[in-house]
């Protein structure tokens, strides 16, 4: 039987499969009748029954088997390319038997070879694909909750009651995780926190996850405070990609919003980064009203001769950072500052697909600018990340409330094709888009400090 936990997880599924103790995660899939048609009326590629997908996948000539599984495949529902896959492959062992065994003619090896990696293709893209068609190659993994700083718009000025230890994840249930996320299809990792820098075995971490077969990008948001005596050695264990957050480039201001100090530390981090080749360095800035709106141009600065990506990202409200409309400086209003002082742009790149940010240049410039408009111009539509927290629990969207613990899941003894399908579950209910602004502001969430960066 399945844990407990994987039950209650997958009970408010939109489509939760059936009879997972007894089947795989996919012949689950099927045996719920998730292919196009099978429910819900006929679907691209899809059957009205498993006799009938049978019956006119076994009626065609060879030469169309290709073309057929491409349809199965195509942009359609993936889950309906899964049935149609399985009834292929179950096709295929009827006809790999030959004439001599009794059965229709041989099918080419080839062609089933084929057919069986699709399959596994278009299953791994199942567990990440939600219900809009939205593939989530990206995973955002809070290390930890602690941080050296105390940002006003991160952590609330009492403070947040830490997890207790034994209810965040191990390294070993982390390493579990990951390879799993990227098992299934994603490519992406970012580490976050809290600041991930201050747990003790960041360096180690980072290995492990860079070894991870299939993993293309290894990337981590810090605040630079302790960075500079440990980024020789992260880069060396494999971390290739780096956002340092930065709000104001005046030390006086810097302590008032971190309530610390540490700014000389910061831009020290920053250069050494530089140094050590991170091609563009990201820092990012949350512009707030009458705090730091008036530094734009200064942070534009940074990147005429430093290969600096600035970027300025709209206030976004969480638990207990007391945000308003009133501080939220918009992407037109920074954009206009911004175009109004430099006459030659800024000009907007190209940004490639799943980008969160608005990408431009100054002409000249080394660098480049981005603006996050979560608040004001949202990418819900192309959004390809999930957040796994430092308890365990996954967050589909930044600002749902809705989690699901993959801890209590592995430690309630999940196998990995249990865990897939809480995660797979957990997907399928993540909504078109956030809800605006201002009833983001009246609805719980975590303070950021919790969710990670």
């Amino acid at each position: 039987m399945l844990p407990a936990v994987v039950c209650r997880s997958l009970r408010g599924a939109q489509r939760a499969p059936l009879c997972l103790s007894q089947f795989g995660i996919w012949d689950a899939v099927l045996v719920a009748g998730e292919w196009p048609g099978c429910m819900e009326g006929r679907g691209r590629g899809g059957f009205h029954s498993q006799a009938e997908g049978v019956a006119r996948v076994g009626s065609v000539e060879e030469a169309e088997q290709r073309r057929r599984l491409g349809e199965m495949m195509s942009a359609g529902s993936i889950a309906g390319g899964v049935a149609g896959m399985q009834v292929l492959r179950e096709w295929a062992e009827d006809r790999a038997g030959g004439e001599e065994g009794g059965g229709r003619p041989g099918l080419d090896w080839r062609v089933a070879v084929e057919m069986a990696r699709r399959r596994e293709e278009a299953a791994r893209a199942l567990a990440l694909t939600d219900t809009f068609g939205r593939h989530h190659s990206y995973l955002r993994i809070s290390l930890t909750e602690r941080c050296n700083l105390r940002c006003q718009y991160c952590m609330p000025a009492e403070g947040v009651d830490l997890t207790p230890k034994d209810d965040l994840l191990t390294t070993r249930e982390l390493l579990r995780l990951a390879q799993l996320f990227v098992a299934n299809g994603v490519n992406k990792i970012r580490l976050t926190g809290g600041e991930p820098t201050v747990r003790k075995d960041i360096v180690e971490l980072t290995g492990a996850l860079a070894r991870i077969p299939g993993l293309r990008t290894l990337a981590m948001t810090t605040n630079g405070l302790a960075l500079t005596r440990k980024l020789p050695a992260l880069k060396e264990a494999g971390l290739n990609a780096l956002n340092i957050s930065l709000d104001t480039l005046r030390p006086d201001r810097f302590e008032k919003f971190t309530r610390r100090r540490g700014h000389d530390r910061v831009l020290q981090a920053i250069d050494l980064a530089l140094e050590l080749g991170y091609d563009p360095v990201k820092v990012n800035v949350v512009v707030m009203r009458d705090q730091n709106d008036d530094e734009i141009l200064d942070f534009v600065e940074l990147t005429r001769e430093k290969a600096i990506n600035v970027r300025f990202i709209e206030f976004m409200p969480f638990d207990g950072n007391l945000w308003s409309g009133r501080k939220l400086v918009s992407y037109n209003e920074m954009f206009q500052t911004i175009a109004s002082h430099f006459p030659g742009g800024p000009i907007r790149c190209a940004d490639p697909k799943g980008e969160v940010a608005k990408n431009f240049r100054i002409p000249g410039f080394k660098g480049s600018l981005s603006f996050v408009t979560s608040m004001t111009k949202a990418f819900c539509g192309d959004c390809n990340r999930v957040r796994l927290m430092a308890d365990g629990n996954l967050k589909v969207c930044l600002f749902g409330a809705n989690e699901v613990s993959l801890r209590e899941a592995m430690r309630d003894g999940a196998s990995d094709d249990e865990l897939r399908t809480v995660i797979w579950a957990a997907i399928q209910r993540k909504k078109a888009a956030h809800a605006g602004m201002f009833e983001l502001s009246r609805t719980a969430n975590r303070a950021m400090i919790k969710i990670g960066g």
